[in-house]
């Protein structure tokens, strides 16, 4: 066991004597992870090691790894190791929604900054990122094209503090996907999210954005964000016409 390890354990908060011991392990090797000790892709420490470092057997730290696994934190690679899972999302709202181009080829629309601020964000967005009631957060505008023409508008929330080097960033230089900027920029990894989805009627300003009628049918998709310790990052509502709206899942 090497001294990095001894030093990270030593500054751990106190365990919940409560609870079983593979338990406290998992909620500890959650928390390593959830501070970037081991970030996506990374292999964690063998069992050799951690059940050394933890003072338990193999078989409590294996419960431990194993509950992990199951919650889709980490994943076995057989005969390599055990490794922090890597989410993918980048296709995940197209589930939802297709596009096609002029052309009429499937394809994924591009992404633009349309606009950046930060302020208070509204009392259920608050909430829903678990921030105080005098909070700060970034707020991002963003487009989301195919052929220059808008198909989804975002409005994105997140909380201030850990997300800063965003306030300093150039509009061109965020890209089509932000859960990798927020992981090499800010070292804030998003992990799970969930999502509502619901149909509405545009206002007058997503109208305008998507070139539809005042009124007509959009489709509203709600997500927030969380990081492998269950903290809400980031909060975000996309809209988009309903003309484009599918929905599509495999059933076994």
């Amino acid at each position: 066991m090497n001294d990095q390890m001894n030093q990270a354990l030593k500054t751990r908060a106190a365990p919940d004597e409560r609870l079983p011991r593979y338990q406290q392990v998992r909620d500890d090797l959650v928390h390593r992870i959830a501070v970037g000790e081991w970030g996506p892709g990374d292999a964690i420490h063998t069992e050799a090691e951690l059940s050394l470092a933890y003072g338990i057997s193999t078989g409590t730290l294996r419960k431990a790894i194993d509950l992990l696994v199951a919650e889709g934190v980490l994943t076995r690679s057989q005969g390599k190791g055990t490794f922090v899972r890597r989410p993918r999302f980048d296709s995940s709202l197209f589930r939802f929604f297709r596009f096609k181009s002029r052309a009429g080829d499937d394809v994924l629309p591009t992404a633009r900054i349309a606009g950046r601020t930060v302020e208070a964000p509204p009392a259920a967005i608050r909430d829903s990122l678990a921030l105080t009631a005098d909070a700060l957060a970034i707020r991002l505008a963003r487009w989301r094209l195919i052929d220059g023409k808008t198909v989804l508008a975002e409005d994105i929330w997140l909380p201030k503090d850990g997300f800063e080097p965003l306030l300093d960033l150039p509009f061109e230089s965020f890209g089509d996907l932000l859960y990798p900027l927020y992981e090499s920029l800010c070292k804030q990894v998003v992990a799970t999210a969930m999502e509502t989805l619901r149909v509405e009627q545009a206002d007058r300003a997503i109208a305008k954005a998507l070139d539809v009628s005042p009124n007509s049918p959009v489709i509203h998709v709600q997500r927030t964000a969380f990081n492998f310790a269950g903290r809400p990052l980031e909060w975000r509502s996309t809209k988009g016409a309903a003309a484009g709206f599918q929905y599509q899942i495999e059933i076994r």
